[in-house]
């Protein structure tokens, strides 16, 4: 048996700050995409709901005592906005620099980072990041003021009520749906969080996306597979490029996804770009993208 003990060294956790927010829109497919970074967040305030307790009596007894759906909404405040969040926040733009208000609201995805830190190594210990799908913010009430001998920046703040996604089975596990996820950088494998941000900062090849809840879980909880891409060949003589097939591996041009086989002909000089499918990485270093020349 082992005796409790408190506060010894390097295990002094604590949270602070808020910082890499970024704006996910939701397409007509249901994904998360066009990833926009949110610069200027000054809080985020976490406000959950529900799970409270409902008593059922029989025999004169507590009989059982049953809780009530769980939902999750947060408050985003900011010194300013992107600009693609107005369309989330009732407002449209007939043109540029034109605002029209009470606009039909958009659902959107969210993500911040919070930092980890402890007794030994302060701020620099680790992080969190925050996952939020399901998003719609509520009219909220913008404060302008004069300027005088103390000026301070009008601080923005929206109310974000969630709907929960589905996640389903996953590596052999039932889940409830959620509307939202925390990542903790120091307790997940390294190699599985870069993979993720690929996905939530977007990369060289990529543009930022939010995976859903499912994709996250497989990422982070599964085994991940080596797989290396395979350069895709071109014959100039009928301007056909040949995409190869290749086990967790998947081809991208012009962002879209391609099957293996013949594409084409092309007329320009193409870009093919290859990512790997959810429970496979590729070795570091490689190469994924090609640009064929057209000739």
């Amino acid at each position: 048996m082992a005796t409790l003990t408190w506060d010894q060294t390097a295990q002094r956790f604590y949270e602070t700050g808020v910082d890499r927010g970024v704006l996910y829109q939701l397409d007509e497919t249901g994904e998360y995409v066009d990833g926009v970074a949110w610069s200027g967040l000054t809080g985020v305030t976490e406000s959950p709901s529900g799970a409270e307790s409902n008593k059922q009596y029989a025999d004169n007894i507590v009989y059982l005592n049953l809780i009530s759906v769980e939902m999750f909404s947060c408050t985003i405040e900011a010194f300013y906005y992107p600009p693609e969040f107005e369309q989330n926040d009732g407002s449209a733009s007939p043109t540029s620099g034109v605002s029209v208000g009470q606009q039909p609201r958009k659902t959107f995805g969210f993500s911040w980072r919070t930092l980890k830190g402890n007794d030994t190594e302060g701020n620099l210990h680790g992080y969190k990041i925050h996952l939020v799908w399901g998003a719609l913010a509520a009219p909220s009430e913008k404060a302008y003021a004069t300027v005088n001998d103390s000026p301070e920046a009008i601080t923005f703040s929206w109310e974000v009520s969630t709907t929960p996604v589905a996640v389903g089975t996953v590596l052999s596990v039932e889940y409830a749906p959620t509307a939202s996820m925390t990542i903790d950088s120091t307790k997940v494998d390294p190699a599985k969080l870069a993979i993720l941000e690929g996905y939530l900062y977007g990369s060289v090849s990529e543009d930022p996306m939010l995976p859903s809840p499912a994709d996250v879980i497989t990422i982070m909880a599964s085994a991940l597979t080596l797989a290396t891409p395979t350069a895709p060949t071109y014959d100039n003589t009928d301007d056909m490029i040949t995409i190869p097939a290749v086990t967790g591996v998947e081809y991208l041009i012009d962002g879209e996804v391609v099957p293996s086989g013949d594409f084409g002909p092309i007329t320009a000089n193409t870009l093919v770009r290859a990512r790997p499918l959810t429970g496979y990485k590729f070795p570091t270093p490689v190469q994924d993208e090609w640009l064929i020349t057209f000739s």
